[in-house]
């Protein structure tokens, strides 16, 4: 692995000012390495952070990567991870034409990482240096505890999917102006939410009086006072509220451990703690990657394209770009492809808002003819997606955006799977072009762990329950994560959650075919002296 030569980091600092131009905006100092085809399979599993701590796992994921690259050799043309600087790695055998489009394609991944609010929590430090005096700190404690080290990792690392992500991201300090008294937060999140109809304008009512208040000097506690007058049990409900209120509003499930658990607070297991914390602030520095992949690789397929096009140093190499930017763009019948979404996505609300189109005129027009031609020239289309650049993720972004006028224009269709009883083969077919499916398959797609509530009960018991949203957790690794549990905790840990009754599916859905109406029921895992039993209600 080494620097790029000087001749190509001459273009990517032209592809820095041409950038810069269009409006992008981020750091100047960045770093840009040459690596070969094994550097790449050595970075992978550590997300692409050199320095990241070693782990047994990423040794058996490097030899696996091997052996793929042998049975099906490939070339990735880039990756760029979010340090201060940033620094972003290729292959060694690009034409200059191909690296003017990589480059441009990695400037708009800095420009999202650095501008994006979702990773606001990144920019306060270099996480390569970070990360490389956690390599170090665990290094010392596997001189001197052993294999110790790499069962917490192990059981850390099968937790760090359940971080407070959100909760982290919304603390105090890095967002005071939305922050809600707790009296506000249980007045418009829980009491209200239970005492009023889905639709009823009064909720929207409480907010404008409750905004209107606290632009006078105590106001809030005014606000409160007409709200005791018309709800005299508020009071009480709120009181009760915070006594009973459970930990695991206040922290997720790996700071739980670390605060409560009586075997890692015991005097010789507190170093225990470092590594939870190493792997858990890991876990909370990659998850805006994970929560805006579909944005982040639209944006920057989009200013790749737009960018390229108008460099004169690529006359010649047109039809050469197009071939390539097929391939990273194109639009697959069966599965997703983020690059293509977000590209076209990001271009048709450029269009639409050029046009006006984000407007009450626009919504109250029914006339198909009407919509199409409608055209108020607004030119304000590139300042809108750099808005949307900054404050939405992938599931603000595709909920709000996925329309039926998108999804015409592209075709878009979801496909669904059946047997075909006659020829005995699967087959595919078109099982709905509504902009309302399609969306909800894109919503579907998007990265989204289980909600797990849990306490310690009066025996020393860590109880979990999963707050089930329609879907099983992973069956294969339940038994495993409740061992390590067992091990962190140091006593009996159990899992109240939902699985699919088989029989009782089969019974509602005599006919067998594809959709069917799945049947769950409660189940509870109960982990004592490392072993696992389920117990079916």
């Amino acid at each position: 692995m080494q620097l790029i030569d000087q001749h190509t980091k001459k273009i990517m600092e032209g592809c820095k000012e041409r950038a810069w131009d269009a409006g992008l905006n981020f750091d100047k100092e960045t770093l840009e390495y040459i690596v070969t085809n094994a550097d790449m399979l050595e970075l992978s599993p550590k997300n692409m952070i050199p320095t990241l701590y070693d782990f047994w796992l990423q040794d058996v994921q490097v030899l696996r990567g091997k052996g793929e690259y042998d049975a099906y050799p490939h070339n990735p043309y880039e990756t760029v991870i979010n340090t201060r600087p940033a620094i972003s790695f290729y292959n060694d055998n690009n034409p200059d034409w191909l690296n003017v489009m990589i480059f441009y394609h990695v400037i708009a991944h800095i420009d999202f990482f650095q501008n994006n609010k979702f990773f606001q929590k990144t920019w306060e430090y270099d996480f390569k240096e970070k990360a490389l005096t956690e390599k170090r700190m665990i290094a010392r404690l596997r001189a001197t505890k052993g294999r110790q080290v790499d069962y917490v990792i192990e059981f850390a690392r099968s937790l760090d999917n359940l971080v407070g992500y959100y909760r982290d991201l919304n603390d105090e300090v890095n967002l005071p102006e939305t922050q809600l008294s707790p009296r506000a937060d249980y007045y418009f999140n829980h009491f209200l939410q239970d005492s009023i109809k889905p639709g009823n304008s009064e909720f929207l009512e409480e907010i404008n009086k409750y905004n209107n208040a606290l632009e006078k000097s105590d106001g809030e506690n005014q606000f409160f006072k007409s709200v005791s007058i018309k709800n005299p049990e508020f009071q009480s409900l709120f009181d009760e509220y915070r006594k009973t209120k459970s930990k695991s509003d206040e922290l997720d499930l790996m700071q739980f451990i670390m605060e409560e658990s009586p075997y890692i607070n015991k005097e010789e297991n507190k170093w225990m703690k470092t590594i939870l914390s190493i792997v858990r602030d890991t876990s909370l520095y990659f998850s805006p990657q994970i929560r805006t992949k579909t944005m982040n690789e639209g944006w920057a397929s989009y200013w790749h394209e737009k960018l390229f096009m108008n460099d004169d140093r690529i006359k010649g190499n047109e039809v050469a770009f197009a071939r390539v930017n097929a391939k990273v763009t194109s639009l697959p019948k069966v599965g997703l492809n983020p690059y293509a979404i977000g590209w076209r996505l990001f271009m048709f609300i450029e269009e639409a808002m050029d046009k006006g189109k984000y407007s009450t005129e626009y919504f109250r027009l029914f006339n198909e003819e009407e919509r199409k031609d409608f055209d108020k020239k607004t030119d304000k289309g590139r300042d809108f997606i750099f808005h949307i650049r900054e404050n939405y993720n992938d599931f603000t972004f595709l909920n709000q955006f996925t329309n039926q006028e998108f999804v015409d224009k592209h075709n878009l269709m979801v496909i669904g799977q059946r047997i075909n009883k006659d020829k005995r083969v699967k087959e595919y077919y078109v099982k709905s072009k509504k902009a309302k499916d399609y969306k909800q398959m894109l919503l579907d797609s998007l990265y989204h762990p289980p909600v797990i509530k849990f306490k310690a009960n009066f025996n020393g018991d860590l109880d979990l329950t999963h707050v089930f949203e329609g879907k099983e957790l992973f069956s294969d690794y339940i038994a495993n994560t409740m061992i390590g549990l067992e091990y962190l905790w140091g006593n009996r840990v159990t899992l109240e959650t939902r699985e699919v009754d088989m029989e009782a599916t089969m019974r509602k859905n005599r006919a067998g075919d594809a959709p069917y109406d799945a049947v769950f029921r409660k189940v509870k895992y109960i982990t004592k002296n490392k072993k696992v039993e389920k117990i079916n209600f």
